[in-house]
């Protein structure tokens, strides 16, 4: 059996929430934040190890924020997205502010994560079937195999959207036998009726079947994923130009690009978990409505750690 770890990527910076640090906002029964649900399913499920990604100046507020019992329960470690960790012969454009993107922050792993380990967005809750049937697939994953062997949970589009504004998902088309065969990144993503709405990497409109198969970035990589991330990353780097302050290095696309290269196999995972997250303010009310309703169902205890 594998060790695995929990990578959770907390270094976005909410822009749509505001500008504020929308990682921290406390939506459990005892004020937890959404980050501590995913820890305790994930730990749960038997996960050894919990990464966190974040940035120099939130390391004091996490620092506070995760409670000693979880230090006693897994090993922790902290890394850190910074925006000037790019590779030699390049520089960052001047105006870029923007961090650039899930596939850098996992890139921050590089030397640090040797197991195999899922990868997690802080700020959305997954369920705790989404991290069992995680868990149970890297701990029997062969690290060894060529193509690599990834997997991912993937989840309804109409059960991730937002009544509160447009969001941005990865698009999945899955076989017949349970693989990956593309994704694609889809941005301002709403409701329209009985379909939705979005457009493309282009800005060209497009419409997504409401139960088609999304991403929500939860996937499941072998370490030799991190030296992909970093052979792919200045390649990218060089094919920016018009768009140096905005392009983003999404795990998506790059997984999707990996899988139509044929170095690498996705198998998708099922969960009957509904999905939920903190996108906008305004999403705040639902989500904590949500992890009480699910204490009352015997789902978590009053307290989590």
């Amino acid at each position: 059996m594998n060790k695995t770890a929990l990578v959770i990527m907390a270094a976005g910076m909410g822009s749509r929430y505001g500008g504020g640090i929308k990682q921290l906002e406390h939506v459990g029964t005892s004020g937890e934040i959404i980050m501590e649900y995913s820890i305790y399913d994930a730990l749960k499920a038997g996960f050894d190890k919990i990464v966190f990604i974040t940035r120099r100046d939130l390391y004091d507020e996490f620092k506070k924020i995760i409670k000693p019992a979880i230090y006693e329960k897994a090993e922790v470690e902290y890394v850190f997205q910074e925006l000037e960790n790019i590779p030699e012969g390049f520089r960052v454009p001047d105006g870029r502010t923007k961090p650039w993107g899930t596939g850098h922050a996992v890139l921050s792993c590089l030397g640090r994560v040797k197991e195999p380990f899922a990868v997690i967005n802080a700020d959305d809750y997954y369920g705790s079937e989404a991290f069992r049937v995680m868990h149970d697939y890297l701990a029997k994953v062969d690290v060894n195999a060529r193509p690599m062997t990834f997997s991912m949970v993937g989840f309804v589009l109409g059960n991730t959207l937002s009544e509160n504004g447009k969001v941005t998902r990865g698009a999945c088309e899955v076989g017949t036998d349970g693989k990956l065969l593309s994704v694609h990144e889809r941005f301002e993503i709403y409701r329209d009726g009985d379909i939705a709405r979005a457009r493309d990497r282009e800005g060209n409109p497009v419409e997504i079947p409401l139960d088609a198969p999304v991403s929500m970035n939860m996937w499941g990589c072998v370490p030799a994923f991190l030296d992909e991330l970093n052979s792919r990353f200045g390649a990218f780097l060089s094919d920016i130009s018009g768009n140096e302050l905005k392009a983003e290095y999404l795990l998506p696309e790059i997984i999707g690009n990996m899988v139509a290269d044929r170095i690498a196999t996705v198998d998708v995972l099922k969960s009957d978990d509904k999905w939920f997250g903190v996108t906008y303010k305004e999403d705040k009310p639902f989500v904590v409505e949500s992890f009480q309703r699910l204490y009352e169902e015997g789902k978590y205890p009053k307290t989590l750690f």
